[in-house]
Order: structure tokens, then C-alpha cells, then sequence
């Protein structure tokens, strides 16, 4: 038996639930799991440690001395399989152990990774960098990780609360999308939305898109969706394709673009832009797109249907208040959304660099933000 994990916070675990890359970031609310800040199999290198006359609980107390030792002994520690994962781990759980915001994040593809919602560190590349890394890239990531700990913790994202429908509203009603049987080259029937079983897609199929005409009906959804913001709120219809300049990025063909806005302070405009694609991208308020399909390759696997259903998840979520953005957060200055269904039964978030944004849109929307700091307000009814 080797020696005791017992160096870090609580008993050690095993590794969080795997994150999907490839899934949609609409989840049913369930509650979140308690966050993993102390994971399991890194009594080999107490052992290493050990060996070499050094207290590794030394080492989990002070960072900048971890992070020598490991770039000193890193041919070593690579030399043994069971070493260097078992550095990996003690390394992590160091990390871990800088913020109370931090914790360890699983993917179903990649290394695990370490740290806060807005910076993580790979710390099996991390380990492998210390291998040829000089004096100078040591020292510079001794006062990444000694920055990144002295941090402000941003404030949790205002989760918004939209105002369910009042009777007697027009109900939205979704139209018929049309349903094709598509084919592969082979003339085999692809069961899109339901392709892949347990063991994931097939790799090649990431690099295929090969019936993206699937996504047609998302115009004729994007058209009733306008249509219903017209027939119950109090909103300004205004068809124009210069309104395709709103979004952040380029739409590519552009057929239509439609700036519906309320007519009340503090409530956030919607563009859509329907694409030759086809599919429709949706900017919300001032620095969010939301593109529909996301992605369409096979391996993504989706369906008009259920892109559909994500389409109108956010619509009337930002009509009935229940969208909120925020810029600049951090020291990154990412920017930042949250959306809650209509009906509280999922929500969405979602942060990162704005993107190719100039600087006066930035300014613009960093003012304009800070009046909407407690959420997008709900759209006014028609009288």
C-alpha cells in the first residue's frame, strides 16, 4: 500500500463527470455536483518525493517550489508511467488548492484540466512543457500561477428569472417542418439524431456536412417566431439586410435579416439573419450571436427539430426576461451571457473574448450593459 492521500482538501476522489465538447450547453436543472478540488492516484510521486529527501507536503504548500522541483527531476519523472501521472494529479490538486473558486474539469476527449471558471490549466502539458523549459519560462509561470491566485473572484452571472406568458397571450405554435429521408453515398438511410451510440461518432465524420439542407425549416421558425414576438408584444419589425452588419461575425450568404426591438428601455432587441446555408444566426442584445445549427457536421448529429427547439429556447427566453449579459468580467475581459427557459425547466450560459469587436462597440456596450446589470428586462405587451 502506498502512501496516504491526505495532503489536500476533504478525501480524495475520482475524476468529475465527463463533459460532452460536441454537446449543446442546454441542460435540464438538476442541481449541480459538488466540485472536485481533491482527486485521487498521486501516492506514487509521495513516494518519488520521498525518495529524494523531500516533504511533499512542502511541495503542496508552496507552488513556486512544486514547480522546480518538477522542472529539476522532470527527465525522472517522465522516465516513470505510474510517477508522472501520479505528478499530474499532485500537481492539479496544488492547483486546486490556490482558489476556492478552482476544481478539476473531465472531457470525454483531452486531458482533464484545473482551475476557475475563467482560467484552466492542462497540467499534463503543463508537466511536459517543464521538461525543456529554461529559467525564464519557469519563472514566468511561477507568477502566472501566483497572479492567477491572488485574483478577484468575479461575482457569479445573474441568473435571470424570465416572466412566464399571461392568459390570454397568442400561444406560439412551432410550424410543420418537412421530413426527408437523407442518404449516404452508398444510398443507406442516415438516422439523423440518433447515429452514434455509446462509443461516440465516428472521427472522420467531424470533417462531413453532408445534408445541410436538413436545416431549411429553421427559415419558416425563424419567420413564425417573428411573427409571434409582432402579435404580443409592444416591438418595432424593421426588414432590412443591413441589419446582417449586427452581428459579431460574418454571416456568409444572407437572405434576410430582421431587427425586431421593443419599444421599452432595458429590454434587448433581437436580429435574425437568415442564411444561405441554410440556417439563421440570432444576435441578442449587444455582444451575443447564436447560431443555428451550431455546427451541422454529422458528428454533431442534429436535426431541424432540435435545433428548433434550442432556436425558440432563447427568443422567448430574451422576450420574457430571462437573458442577461455582462462585459467586461475578469481579468480577461471576457464577456459573458445566461439565459432560463420560458418555463424554468433548462438554462444556458456561456463566456469568452468578444470576439472581432472594435473598441467603440465594446465602449458602447461595456455603458450600455451596466444599466441591464441585473438582467434584460421582459418585453412590454401589446395593449
Amino acid at each position: 500500500m502506498g502512501p496516504m492521500e491526505d495532503l489536500f482538501e476533504g478525501p480524495a476522489t475520482g475524476l468529475p463527470a465527463p463533459i460532452s465538447r460536441g454537446a449543446a450547453l442546454y441542460a435540464e436543472v438538476t442541481g449541480r455536483e459538488a466540485p472536485v478540488r481533491h482527486v485521487a492516484g498521486y501516492s506514487a510521486f509521495l513516494g518519488f518525493c520521498a525518495g529524494h529527501e523531500v516533504r511533499a507536503e512542502e511541495l503542496a504548500d508552496d507552488p513556486a517550489r512544486l514547480v522546480w522541483f518538477l522542472q529539476a527531476f522532470s527527465a525522472e519523472i517522465e522516465s516513470g508511467t505510474a510517477v508522472s501521472a501520479a505528478a499530474a494529479v499532485f500537481t492539479g490538486n496544488t492547483i486546486a488548492r490556490l482558489r476556492p473558486d478552482a476544481e478539476w474539469t473531465a472531457y470525454d476527449t483531452g486531458s482533464p484540466l484545473v482551475g476557475n471558471r475563467q482560467t484552466k490549466f492542462d497540467v499534463g502539458r503543463l508537466l511536459e512543457a517543464l521538461r525543456t523549459a529554461d529559467e525564464d519560462s519557469v519563472r514566468g509561470l511561477v507568477a502566472k500561477l501566483s497572479d492567477w491566485a491572488r485574483e478577484t473572484e468575479d461575482p457569479p452571472a445573474v441568473r435571470p428569472a424570465p416572466v412566464p406568458p399571461g392568459a390570454g397571450q397568442p400561444p406560439y405554435i412551432r410550424p410543420t417542418l418537412p421530413r426527408t429521408t437523407y442518404y449516404s453515398p452508398e444510398g443507406i438511410p442516415i438516422p439523423y439524431g440518433r447515429q452514434w451510440g455509446a462509443d461516440g461518432p465516428d472521427p472522420d465524420s467531424y470533417s462531413v456536412d453532408s445534408h445541410p439542407e436538413r436545416f431549411a425549416g429553421l427559415h419558416a421558425v425563424a419567420v413564425a417566431l417573428i411573427d409571434h414576438l409582432s402579435a404580443v408584444y409592444d416591438v418595432e419589425v424593421d426588414n432590412d439586410p443591413r441589419h446582417a452588419t449586427e452581428l459579431l461575425t460574418d454571416a456568409g450568404e444572407v437572405l434576410r435579416a430582421v431587427r425586431v426591438t421593443p419599444r421599452r428601455s432595458g429590454a434587448a432587441p433581437l436580429t435574425f439573419v437568415l442564411t444561405g446555408y441554410p440556417g439563421v444566426r440570432i444576435h441578442a442584445g449587444l455582444l451575443h450571436d447564436f447560431p443555428f445549427p451550431a455546427c451541422g457536421c454529422d458528428a454533431c448529429d442534429e436535426t431541424a427539430e432540435t435545433v428548433a427547439d434550442r432556436m425558440e429556447m432563447l427568443v422567448l427566453a430574451v422576450a420574457a426576461g430571462g437573458y442577461s449579459e455582462r462585459y467586461p468580467v475578469g481579468r480577461r475581459r471576457w464577456s459573458e451571457y445566461a439565459l432560463t427557459a420560458v418555463d424554468g425547466s433548462g438554462s444556458e450560459s456561456g463566456s469568452g473574448e468578444p470576439g472581432p469587436v472594435d473598441a467603440a462597440r465594446l465602449q458602447e456596450a461595456e455603458i450600455g450593459l451596466r444599466e441591464v446589470a441585473g438582467g434584460w428586462s421582459p418585453w412590454p405587451l401589446r395593449s
